[in-house]
C-alpha cells in the first residue's frame, strides 16, 4: 500500500520534478580530455558537487563538493543571488553555476556568497579571498585572474589569492557593474553582465542603471513584521533601466561602447571570441529591428555588420549572434517562411528544419538543435534533434525519437537526450562519432509511465498529447481536463517522459487529459509562433479546436471539461472558464498574467505592442477588463485562482484584481493564496498539497465521485 510520504505528488515535490541526482551543465576541454558537471549525489539530494570525467578513462570524480568546502555549514544566499536563481528558475543548491578558463584547466563558482577555485586537472578546490556576497565569478580565459560582482561592483582576484582589486562599480544602489538587469535575464536569455576579451587583459562590462525603472512593494501578508520589498518592475509601457557597455581594463581604465541607445536600448547578446571583434546584438524597444555590431575596443566605436528587420517582431535565439572559426557571421533568421541557420550571407538550412539554437561552431561544420520544418514530409510530433550544418548539407546527428541536445568541443560531444519510453534523460559521450562514455544520473524512477498518444486535432493541426489513466480499459467515456501552457517559448507537447509526468498523474486520477501547444508556442514556424500579435486570445481558439476534434477519435466526455494551467497557462485556464463557459466547466488558474500592463516591458511589447497606442490590444487580451465580467449570462463556471504572494515575475496583484473583478461581477471562484512562494513553488509540502487540492477541486467543480 502507498503511503502518502511515498505517493507520486510527495516524491515529485521532494525531488524537484525527478531532476535532483540527473546530470547538468556540460563543458568539455578543447583539447576532448576532460567533460565538466554538475550532479547531486541523490534524487533527493538538493545540493550540486562540480564533478569531472576523464574522457579517455571513463573514470569520473568529484573536482568540488559544497558541504566539504562550506564544513557543514548551512549555505546562505544574498537578496542578488536569490533573485538571479528566480530568473533562471533555480531551484537546486550547492554548486548551481560554474565557469571555466579556456583549457577547462579552472573552474569558480560562488558558495554561500564566498569565491572558491577548482583546478579539474588535480581535483582540489580551494576559497579565495573576496568581497563578498560574490555573484557570478569568471576565470579569464588564460586561467590566471577570477572576475566576479560584489554589492553591484566588478572585481578581480589574482588565482593565488593576491592583488584583489574594484575594476567597475561602487557609484549608487542604483547602479549595477557586470550584472544582468531583470528583462534581460528574465526575457532575453542574457544571464550575464560582463565578458572577459580572449586575451585575457581586459574585458566587456554592462553598467545598469535603474532609477527610470517604476517601484514597486512586494510584502508577505503572513508576516507584518516584515517590511516590504522594493523592486523595480518595468512594467509594460513604461521605463526600463538605462544600459549602457564598457571595455574595462585590468587597471580600471574603461572606454564607454557607442551605438545609437535611444534607438536600439535593448542589448541582447554580447559574443568575444578570438575569431574576431566584440559582436553585440541590440534591439530597437519594440523588437522590429535590430543591429549586429563589432566593437573596436580601443576606441569603443561600433560598426554594422548585419541590420534585421521584421514587420511583427525579431526572436532571440540561444548560441547567436557569434563569429565562426573563420570569422564569419553565425546567425538563425526567419526567411522565407522557415527558420533558417545562416553563415556569412548564406542560408544553409530551408524549410524542412526549424531552426531553435547553436549548439557549437567549429571550422568544418554548425551544430543546432532542430524541430521539423513546416515542410517536413511527415512531422515529428514533440521531438528535437540535433544536426550538424555545412555547406554540403545537414546531417541529422541524435537517431531515435525524443528531445536531444548537446554540448561539443575537441572532437567530444556530450549528447543529453530523453524520450518517452524511458524515465529521465540519458547522458552519452561520443568521440569522432563513437561511443565512449555514458554519465550515470542519480535520479530517482518516478514509478509512473505516460499512457501518451503524440497527435495533432483540430484544422490547423494543433500539436497534442493525450493522456489516458493507466488502468483504463475503454469502457466508458472520460471528464477531459485540458493541460496547457499554450503560449510563446513554453512548449509542452514534447516527446520525453518526466515532463508528461503531473499530467499522467493527473490522468490516473479518472480524467483524460489534453495538452495542446496552439499557435504563439514554439517549433512550427515562424508565421505559427506569430500568429498571437496583437491577439493572445489565439491560443484559446486552438484549445477549443484541438479539443473538439479529439473527441470524435478518444472517449471524451464534453459534458465536463476542465482546464488547469501556470503562469500563461493559468492566463488561459482563466480565460477560458470566463469566455467559452460552453466548453469549459471549471478552471485552475496558477499565478496568471491577468492585466497584461503589469507584466514586463520586452516580453509584453513583443506581443501586444505599446498599450499608450493600442489600449484596445491590452483589453482583448485582459481578464480585468472582460466586459463579459459585468455581464449576466449563465453559466459562471466556478475558478480556483493560485497565486504565490511573494511571486516578482507575475505579481500578485493580477490575481487580486482578478478576484475584485469577479467578486463585482458575482463569479464564483476560490482564491488559495500561499505565503512566501515565488513564481516557483520549490518548497515540498507547498507543491505536494498544490496538486492533491486541484484534484479535490476539479472533482467537486465536475461532480466526480
Amino acid at each position: 500500500m502507498t503511503t502518502r510520504s511515498d505517493s507520486f505528488p510527495r516524491r515529485h515535490a521532494r525531488t524537484q520534478r525527478f531532476t535532483l541526482g540527473a546530470p547538468r551543465a556540460f563543458g568539455v576541454a578543447p583539447d576532448g580530455s576532460r567533460v565538466a558537471f554538475l550532479r547531486s549525489a541523490s534524487g533527493t539530494d538538493r545540493a550540486n558537487a562540480l564533478w569531472v570525467l576523464d574522457t579517455d578513462s571513463g573514470r569520473e570524480r568529484v573536482a568540488a563538493d559544497p558541504r566539504a568546502l562550506l564544513g557543514g555549514s548551512t549555505e546562505q544566499l544574498s537578496a542578488q543571488e536569490r533573485a538571479r536563481r528566480e530568473r533562471s528558475r533555480e531551484g537546486g543548491a550547492g554548486i548551481v553555476g560554474y565557469a571555466t578558463d579556456a583549457a577547462l584547466e579552472l573552474a569558480s563558482f560562488a558558495l554561500s556568497g564566498r569565491l572558491f577555485l577548482a583546478e579539474l586537472r588535480a581535483g582540489t578546490a580551494r576559497e579565495l579571498p573576496s568581497r563578498g556576497p560574490v555573484i557570478d565569478p569568471r576565470p579569464s580565459p588564460d586561467g590566471r585572474r577570477v572576475a566576479y560582482v560584489a554589492q553591484g561592483a566588478l572585481h578581480v582576484v589574482d588565482v593565488d589569492g593576491e592583488a584583489e582589486r574594484t575594476l567597475a562599480g561602487e557609484e549608487s544602489a542604483q547602479i549595477s557593474y557586470g550584472l544582468a538587469e531583470f528583462i534581460a535575464a528574465e526575457e532575453m536569455g542574457r544571464s550575464r553582465g560582463f565578458w572577459w576579451g580572449p586575451e585575457s587583459d581586459r574585458l566587456l562590462v554592462a553598467r545598469v542603471d535603474d532609477t527610470p525603472v517604476r517601484r514597486w512593494w512586494i510584502s508577505d501578508p503572513a508576516h507584518p513584521e516584515r517590511e516590504p520589498q522594493r523592486v523595480g518592475y518595468p512594467a509594460a509601457g513604461t521605463a526600463n533601466a538605462d544600459v549602457r557597455l564598457f571595455v574595462v581594463g585590468l587597471d580600471g581604465e574603461r572606454t564607454e561602447v557607442m551605438w545609437d541607445r535611444a534607438r536600439y536600448p535593448y542589448l541582447a547578446h554580447v559574443h568575444w571570441s578570438a575569431a574576431g571583434a566584440p559582436l553585440l546584438l541590440v534591439q530597437a524597444r519594440d523588437q522590429r529591428s535590430q543591429l549586429f555590431l563589432a566593437v573596436d575596443p580601443e576606441s569603443g566605436t561600433t560598426r554594422m555588420v548585419h541590420a534585421d528587420e521584421d514587420p511583427i517582431w525579431l526572436e532571440l535565439f540561444p548560441g547567436v549572434p557569434c563569429w565562426s572559426p573563420s570569422g564569419r557571421l553565425v546567425r538563425i533568421v526567419d526567411e522565407g517562411g522557415a527558420r533558417v541557420l545562416a553563415v556569412g550571407e548564406r542560408p544553409l538550412t530551408g524549410a524542412q528544419l526549424h531552426v531553435r539554437a547553436v549548439l557549437d561552431v567549429s571550422d568544418d561544420d554548425v551544430l543546432v538543435s532542430a524541430s521539423a520544418g513546416a515542410a517536413a514530409t511527415a512531422p515529428e510530433i514533440g521531438e528535437v534533434h540535433v544536426y550538424r550544418v555545412n555547406e554540403l548539407g545537414v546531417e541529422r546527428v541524435s537517431q531515435e525519437p525524443g528531445v536531444h541536445t548537446a554540448v561539443r568541443a575537441g572532437g567530444v560531444t556530450v549528447m543529453v537526450s530523453s524520450s518517452l519510453d524511458r524515465p529521465g534523460s540519458r547522458v552519452r559521450v561520443y568521440r569522432d562519432g563513437k561511443q565512449t562514455a555514458t554519465i550515470p544520473s542519480y535520479a530517482e524512477n518516478p514509478g509512473l509511465s505516460p499512457r501518451v498518444t503524440l497527435t495533432q486535432g483540430g484544422a490547423r493541426r494543433v500539436p497534442c498529447a493525450v493522456l489516458m489513466p493507466s488502468d483504463y480499459r475503454g469502457d466508458t467515456s472520460l471528464p477531459v481536463l485540458m493541460d496547457p501552457y499554450g503560449g510563446p517559448h513554453g512548449p509542452r507537447v514534447v516527446a520525453a517522459h518526466n515532463a508528461m509526468l503531473t499530467s499522467q498523474w493527473f490522468a490516473d486520477q479518472g480524467f483524460a487529459v489534453i495538452v495542446a501547444d496552439g499557435r504563439g508556442t514554439p517549433g512550427r514556424s515562424p508565421e505559427w509562433e506569430k500568429e498571437i500579435h496583437h491577439d493572445l486570445t489565439v491560443s484559446l481558439d486552438d484549445q477549443v479546436d484541438a479539443l473538439q476534434d479529439l473527441a470524435g477519435s478518444h472517449p471524451l466526455d464534453l459534458s465536463r471539461v476542465a482546464v488547469r494551467g501556470w503562469s500563461y497557462g493559468g492566463w488561459l485556464a482563466a480565460l477560458a472558464v470566463l469566455r467559452r463557459p460552453d466548453v469549459f466547466h471549471a478552471g485552475i488558474a496558477g499565478a496568471p498574467v491577468t492585466d497584461w500592463r503589469l507584466y514586463d516591458t520586452h516580453y509584453t511589447e513583443r506581443y501586444l505592442g505599446d498599450p499608450a497606442e493600442r489600449p484596445e490590444v491590452y483589453a482583448r487580451s485582459s481578464l480585468v477588463t472582460d466586459e463579459g465580467l459585468s455581464s449576466p449570462a449563465e453559466p459562471h463556471r466556478p475558478l480556483m485562482i493560485v497565486h504565490g504572494l511573494a511571486d516578482d515575475n507575475v505579481v500578485v496583484a493580477h490575481s487580486l484584481r482578478l478576484s475584485s473583478a469577479l467578486l463585482s461581477a458575482g463569479r464564483p471562484h476560490e482564491v488559495l493564496p500561499l505565503s512566501g512562494v515565488t513564481h516557483m513553488t520549490p518548497q515540498e509540502q507547498v507543491a505536494e498539497n498544490l496538486l492533491l487540492l486541484q484534484v479535490d477541486f476539479l472533482r467537486r467543480s465536475l461532480g466526480i465521485g
